[in-house]
C-alpha cells in the first residue's frame, strides 16, 4: 500500500520535473516576424524591426549553430538586415538558434553579455556562433543572406 502510494504520487512529480529539466531549457527566439510597418527608405523609428516570442533570449547553446543580430529601430540598414534575418529564420527553423538585440530596448543579462562582448557600437552587427560555441562570423554591415548560409551550412 505505501508502495503504490509513492507511486502515485512522486511518478507525476518526476515526470514534471523532467518535462522542466529538458523540456523548457532555454530558448532562442521563435515566431519571428518582420514589422510590417516599416519604412525601408528612412531611418525612421517604426517600432522593433523583429517581433517574435523568447525575444530576450541571449544564450548560446552548444549543440546548434546561433545567428545573433544586434540593430537599431532608426536605421534603414538595420531594416534591410532585419528582413534578411526573418528570411533566414525561416530557412533554418528548429537548426540554428537565433537571437535579437534590439538595441533601443532593455536587454536580458544574457543579452547585455552579449552586446558587452561582440557589439562594435555600428549597425546593423551579426554575430554567428558554430554548434561548438565558437565565433565564426562578428562583422557589422550589412551580409548578404547568401553569405551567411554558407557559414550556416558548414559542418
Amino acid at each position: 500500500m505505501k508502495i503504490n502510494f509513492y507511486r502515485a504520487v512522486f511518478a507525476p512529480v518526476l515526470i514534471i520535473l523532467a518535462i522542466f529539466a529538458f523540456g523548457t531549457g532555454v530558448f532562442a527566439a521563435t515566431d519571428l516576424k518582420l514589422n510590417p510597418g516599416l519604412n525601408y527608405s528612412s531611418d525612421s523609428n517604426d517600432g522593433p524591426l523583429i517581433t517574435g516570442k523568447n525575444m530576450s533570449d541571449g544564450t548560446i547553446n552548444k549543440g546548434k549553430p546561433a545567428y545573433v543580430i544586434f540593430y537599431h529601430r532608426e536605421c534603414y540598414n538595420s531594416k534591410r538586415q532585419a528582413r534578411r534575418t526573418v528570411e533566414l529564420y525561416e530557412k533554418y527553423n528548429g537548426k540554428v538558434d537565433f537571437i535579437v538585440i534590439d538595441l533601443d530596448s532593455p536587454r536580458s543579462s544574457g543579452q547585455s553579455a552579449l552586446v558587452k562582448s561582440h557589439y562594435k557600437n555600428y549597425i546593423p552587427h551579426v554575430t554567428i556562433f558554430n554548434k561548438e560555441g565558437k565565433v565564426v562570423y562578428d562583422k557589422s554591415g550589412e551580409v548578404r543572406n547568401s553569405h551567411i548560409s554558407g557559414i550556416l551550412e558548414l559542418p
